[in-house]
């Protein structure tokens, strides 16, 4: 690179690794339920039995320690292009607090940041929850006389960093699982968060045709599945599933539910099932307890054979993926007209979220890195 030509994450001078959150420790679980809650008037009493699920590992969430990992695996990618741009990592939900995480990083000097939030899809409560987040932290901070720009990187399920790495991890479980099962006894289950109905009938861009969040993980689904059985040269059955339901018994979630899919499949005389946890980033409480306890409990009273296929974590092809979103979104800032790759659906997703994209249903708050 010549003296002349802008550093790589130019005019950018860090990058935000923005996440969830949860709690490190026994004493921080229901203050942290408290805050994912907050506004919504739910008692103490429902709050606990999701707190059992945390108390199952020792009241400590895995998020921390997966974005730490991750933290690390994105500055070793950095270092490895000579990018020296620091790294930050805010939560939503615990500390580090991102409010907390932008004043300091003002405090150092850092005017412009860009971001990565730990989640790959267009909903409310994956992407637009998150900008509201910073578009709070951001109104903090002016007002305390703490000016900041963050802008982020464009939703990546169609970025083939994370689309092309799950579908290298189903693919490898699969060629794994027919070691011992033929494929005619055999079903891939791809599993996502569930979200209300009403959720993802306004997922995506307000003047499109909404259910965003479904669609591109059945995309995502489907297209992995053709690439093993093109791969493996099998024929094999698959289905999205949901998990981690939560709300009123009354509101309608997208279903159907992976124990309850399970269920079916031995009905059907299948004997193994892959679980392809698609709709996460790392191994987080959703993917530990819904999915390694509670659905291989159900697998195991009915006899299937339950191989759970890794999130793609610090998967280095999801890493390097990250980075050459940093990369294209620092070129936009700078002006130049990029065209990101783009698998399966060859169309990348807008960075600037337009307006009315993923409402909240509840309230209207600001949200950063969007036209509204």
């Amino acid at each position: 690179m010549s003296t002349s030509d802008p550093a790589p994450l130019a005019p950018y001078d860090a990058v935000l690794l923005l996440s969830f959150g949860g709690p490190e420790g026994p004493e921080e679980v229901m203050p942290f339920l408290r805050t994912v809650t907050a506004g919504r008037g739910i008692p103490d009493e429902r709050l606990e039995s999701v707190a059992e699920h945390y108390h199952h590992f020792g009241g400590r969430s895995p998020i921390n320690d997966q974005n730490r990992a991750l933290l690390e695996a994105l500055r070793h990618e950095l270092d490895r292009r000579e990018i020296d741009t620091p790294l930050l990592w805010g939560n939503r939900n615990s500390a580090p607090f991102v409010t907390d995480t932008l004043r300091e990083a003002h405090g150092q000097g850092l005017r412009r940041v860009v971001t990565i939030v730990t989640s790959a899809y267009s909903s409310y409560s994956s992407c637009r929850q998150y900008r509201e987040d910073l578009g709070g932290a951001l109104q903090t901070l002016e007002e305390e006389g703490r000016p900041l720009e963050v802008d982020k990187v464009r939703p990546y399920p169609n970025h083939p960093g994370f689309a092309r790495a799950n579908c290298r991890l189903v693919t490898e479980a699969v060629r794994e699982a027919l070691r011992d099962t033929d494929a005619e006894r055999l079903r891939i289950a791809y599993v996502t968060h569930s979200i209300p109905l009403a959720m993802d009938d306004t997922s995506g861009p307000g003047d499109g045709e909404g259910n965003a969040y479904q669609r591109q993980h059945a995309q995502l689904a489907g297209a992995i599945t053709d690439e093993v059985r093109a791969t493996l040269g099998v024929e094999l059955a698959d289905k999205l599933v949901y998990c981690s339901r939560s709300g009123r018994p009354d509101q309608p979630w997208l279903e159907p539910d992976v124990n309850d899919h399970l269920g079916e499949l031995a009905a059907a005389g299948v004997e193994t099932v892959v679980l392809a946890p698609i709709g996460f980033v790392s191994d987080h409480m959703e993917v530990r307890y819904d999915l390694d306890t509670e659905a291989q409990e159900t697998a195991d009273e009915l006899g299937l054979q339950l191989v759970r296929v890794p999130t793609v974590g610090t998967d280095a092809e999801f890493v390097s993926g990250l980075v050459d979103l940093l990369e294209e979104r620092a070129a936009q800032a700078r002006g130049v007209e990029v065209t990101g790759p783009a698998w399966p659906d060859p169309h990348p997703l807008p960075a600037v979220c337009p307006a009315g994209c993923c409402p909240n249903l509840r309230t209207v708050r600001p949200a950063a890195c969007g036209r509204d």
